[in-house]
């Protein structure tokens, strides 16, 4: 049996022990005048380092598992603002923009999103859309086929490097797979009023009716004076790294779609 505590009634001494003495060596009263202590049940001392920080981590795991849960219900609703977004890039590049429904636009114009390898044969005959921009390889090129006012049009995503970060945007051919018809730019943070021009249409008008290819090399390029009107556009005035980065931008990206579309502009040209 446990020792229990009692206490005298007369001198407040406290004795351990199975039961109470027979005499208080205190007082000398005798076991009568001796109750037993009643003990509380030990708690948590709140005010103690130890429960400051217990309750720190429980805190942090309830949040993070509310963060993780919230993040979880709004991911397909993110992922599908991202797509859509994509989506209206790739209409802008067609000139088409600001439209109702970009998502009913996009399927109505966009007939095909093949892959095409630096070949120029078709790895997939759907499925380009899926490819990131930033995961594009020789051997895994995504390639939108559009139709406008009843002709094809040919976009090529691209990705680069301005000044402050990541450039990005989407060429559209003509039919004959090397006159621009439109293009889209954008950038993660150019300085505004300079490299951030080139997703404004002041800059992005200068494209349409250029040369893309020449000779079988890429000849589209952005230059601060130009000197060849067919192939040359003229870049933002105090932009020259940004305007720098969209020129390595377009040469590196278009190359890998020479074979595809000297193969395709030989076909539109025969028929």
């Amino acid at each position: 049996m446990a020792a229990k505590k009692y206490v005298c009634k007369v001198c407040g001494y406290v004795h351990e022990g199975k039961e109470a003495p027979a005499t208080c060596p205190v007082c000398k009263v005798d076991a009568s005048n001796f109750e037993a202590v009643k003990e509380g049940k030990k708690g948590l001392d709140t005010n103690s380092d130890i429960y400051a920080i217990i309750y720190s981590a429980v805190v942090v795991v309830i949040v993070a598992f509310l963060l993780a849960g919230v993040s979880s219900l709004l991911k397909p609703i993110q992922d599908e603002n991202i797509r859509l977004d994509k989506k209206k890039q790739i209409l802008a590049s067609l000139n088409i923009k600001n439209v109702a429904d970009a998502a009913a636009e996009y399927d109505n114009v966009i007939k095909s999103d093949p892959v095409v390898n630096a070949t120029g044969n078709v790895v997939k005959e759907n499925g380009g859309f899926e490819v990131a921009n930033d995961a594009v390889e020789d051997s895994n090129l995504p390639l939108y086929i559009a139709e406008v006012n009843g002709e094809k049009k040919y976009i090529i995503p691209m990705t680069g490097n301005g000044l402050w970060g990541g450039i990005w945007g989407y060429l559209a051919l003509n039919d004959d797979c090397n006159t621009v018809y439109g293009v889209y730019f954008s950038h993660a943070g150019e300085t505004p009023g300079l490299g951030a021009e080139i997703a404004a249409d002041k800059f992005q008008s200068r494209f349409p009716g250029k040369q893309v290819i020449r000779d079988g090399e890429v000849a589209l390029s952005v230059v601060k004076k130009v000197q060849d009107d067919a192939v040359e556009v003229n870049a933002v005035s105090g932009a020259t790294i940004t305007c720098n980065g969209v020129d390595a931008m377009l040469k590196e990206k278009i190359a890998p779609y020479k074979a595809y579309l000297k193969a395709n502009a030989n076909v539109e040209s025969n028929n």
